[in-house]
C-alpha cells in the first residue's frame, strides 16, 4: 500500500501519517518513540527486524541506531520494500532482504544480534526458539499486537495466550509487558 505522506519527524512517523492509512505495521506512534528509544540503548549494535513492510519501524530504529550499529530489516512483500527501498536505502546501516520470514531465520542460524524486533509471525509465532537462539547475552527480543482485538477470531487470541505463555516459562529471558493499543512485550536474555 503506498504511502499518502512520506513525511517523518525525527524518523518517527507523524500523527499525519498514521491517519493517512500509512502505518501498516504498527498503529500508535508511542510504540515507534518505544522503538528508538530502545535501539539508542544498544550502542554499536546488530538488529533484526522481522517484517519491515514499508519501513515505517525501520526508520525509528534506524533514529535511535548510533552510526556504527547495523540494522537488517526483512520482509517478503517486495512492493512494500520498493517504497523502503525510496526512503531508506541509502543510509549504509541498513541491509534490506526479501525474503520468507522463515527461510530467513533458519539461514542466519550462528549469527548473532543485540536486538530483534518480530513485527510478523516468523520469529514470533514461528521458529520462536530459532529466533531467541539468534540473540546476544543482554539482547532485547521485541514484540507487538498482542493485544486482541475486536474483529480477531478466537484463533489469533489462542496464538498469543501460547506465545505469552512459552515466553513465560523460558529460563533464559526475562520479560516485561507494556499494554496499550499494541501491547508490547520487550524481553531480555540472559
Amino acid at each position: 500500500m503506498p504511502m499518502k505522506n512520506h513525511s517523518t519527524q525525527n524518523g518517527v512517523a507523524t500523527r499525519e501519517d498514521v491517519h493517512n492509512g500509512a502505518s501498516t505495521e504498527l498503529s500508535q506512534l508511542e510504540t515507534y518513540s518505544f522503538l528508538r528509544t530502545l535501539a539508542a540503548s544498544r550502542p554499536s549494535a546488530r538488529l533484526l527486524e522481522l517484517g519491515s513492510g514499508i519501513g515505517l519501524s525501520t526508520a525509528c530504529l534506524l533514529a535511535g541506531m548510533d552510526s556504527i550499529s547495523y540494522l537488517a530489516a526483512v520482509d517478503n512483500d517486495e512492493a512494500k520494500l520498493a517504497l523502503l527501498r525510496q526512503r531508506l536505502g541509502k543510509d549504509p546501516r541498513l541491509t534490506i532482504a526479501c525474503a520468507d520470514g522463515d527461510v530467513f531465520l533458519r539461514a542466519a542460524r550462528g549469527q548473532r544480534f543485540d536486538f530483534i524486533f518480530a513485527n510478523t509471525c516468523s520469529g514470533k509465532y514461528r521458529l520462536l526458539d530459532e529466533t531467541l537462539a539468534l540473540l546476544n547475552p543482554g539482547g532485547l527480543y521485541v514484540i507487538n499486537g498482542m493485544s486482541p482485538q475486536p474483529d480477531w477470531p478466537e484463533s489469533g487470541r489462542e496464538k498469543n495466550r501460547v506465545l505469552l505463555a512459552r515466553l513465560e516459562q523460558r529460563s533464559d529471558i526475562r520479560l516485561a509487558k507494556f499494554a496499550g493499543d499494541t501491547d508490547v512485550i520487550v524481553a531480555i536474555k540472559y
